[in-house]
This record gives C-alpha cells, structure tokens and sequence, in this order.
C-alpha cells in the first residue's frame, strides 16, 4: 500500500512546491490562480459571455445553416468579439501551445450538455480536422480536447480519423462567406476503412463565423448511411 502512496503524495509536494515557484495565472486577467481555479480566475469565469443555447429551442446558429445543409441541431458554447476575453482564451489554444484551455472548456460544456434529452441519442463525436501538416506543424488540433470531453459527458465514441482534411487551405480569418465557401467546398473527405454504422453524430469546431466550414463537413459526414449531424462550436460570432 504505501508503494502507492508515497509516489502520490510525493507528487502532491512537488506539484504544491511548482504552484508556489511559478504560480499559475488566469488567461483571461493574469491574475494569480488559487486552489479550485484552472485557466481562468472566478470572475474572469463569471464574465465568459455563455449563449445558453440548448439543443431543444431553436437559436442563431440553427439559422446559420437554414437551407444551406440539413443538420438536424447546432448550438454554441460561448460568443466571440473581435476584442474580448474568449478572443484571447482561443488565440492561447490555438497559437500559444495550452491545449489545456480546450479540455477546460469541453468540460465546462460538457457538463452543461449532459442532461440534454435531444443528445441522448449521439453516438459519436468528431472535431473538424486539421490538414497533417499544419497538425505537425502545431503539434495538434485545437478543437480534439473540448469535443474528447464533450464525447465523455455524452457517453458517446470519440474519433478524429473519420473526417478527414485533404487539402491545406489558408486561413479563411479575413475572407467573406462565398470566399470561405470556395475554400472549403472540397477540403475535407471520408476514412471509410473502419466505419460503423453511425447514426447520430456530433460535429464539433472552434469558431462558427459564415458555417462555410461546418457546412463542408457536415456534407461528407452526410453521406454515411442514415446518420444524422448536429453540430457544436466553442464560440459563435454574432450574425448582424
């Protein structure tokens, strides 16, 4: 027994005696953190604007994709500004090496969505991929650690080999919607090597600016057999 605990408590130390030495701060005012508190201080949290979207009324993301593809739910986590605190939580996850921000928030998410009655039923979560190369270049995908922790609040399977991105596409930051939409129309493809037979699948992004991106995905996903897909983002800019 106490070859087992002793490695844990030592641990503990080291970890305490880390917190001390380099104390962690908030992304969001650079506040020191204290026990309870991880990536973002208490009111810093408090003032994330959350869009309370569920996935049983109907929202502005819902209407984003109307008539564009027949996603059967689409909801956001959080609202995006051009100057704001999620612009900067998402610039650290995105260019700054802290993929600890998208587990943060997958699990605040997450278990906001736990209880939805219209997500019962999804049996597997996907992130929009990222071209390989760029991945390597990042070292990973910024949107894989929040939909693994959505994907574990849900109960469902989580994969990020099924969708796949084939072309390397520029950033699509400062392009309009039709601009976006050429960019993205023939990105991505199907690994149809392993697949099962799906039948409700959560498509889950970073941002949800003009959908171009979502809509491309949801297209290909679409063309599995009697799936259905609804659709997550960590943050929606505002329409209008």
């Amino acid at each position: 027994m106490y070859e087992i605990l002793i490695p844990k408590r030592l641990a503990k130390i080291i970890n305490e005696i880390n917190n001390i030495l380099l104390p962690k701060a908030c992304f969001g005012c650079n506040a020191q953190l204290y026990r309870g508190e991880n990536v973002l201080c208490a009111v810093c949290r408090h003032d994330v604007p959350l869009t309370d979207h569920n996935y049983l009324t109907e929202n502005a993301v819902d209407r984003i994709f109307y008539g564009r593809i027949p996603i059967k739910k689409a909801a956001s986590f959080v609202f995006f500004s051009k100057n704001g605190l999620v612009k900067n939580l998402l610039h650290w996850l995105k260019y700054k090496n802290q993929e600890g921000i998208g587990e943060f928030l997958g699990d605040w998410c997450g278990a906001s969505l736990k209880d939805d009655e219209a997500l019962k039923n999804i049996d597997l979560v996907v992130p929009v991929p990222l071209h390989p190369k760029k991945q390597k270049k990042r070292g990973y995908n910024q949107v894989s650690q929040f939909a693994q922790k959505i994907a574990e609040n849900l109960g469902a399977e989580f994969r990020e080999d099924l969708l796949l991105k084939v072309t390397n596409t520029k950033t699509q930051t400062k392009k309009d919607r039709q601009s976006r939409w050429l960019n993205s129309k023939d990105a991505f493809d199907l690994n149809l090597t392993s697949n099962k037979n799906y039948q409700h699948i959560l498509l889950v992004d970073d941002v949800i600016t003009t959908g171009a991106t979502i809509e491309s995905c949801a297209k290909k996903l679409l063309q599995l057999k009697g799936v259905e897909v609804s659709v997550l983002s960590m943050a929606v800019v505002p329409q209008g």
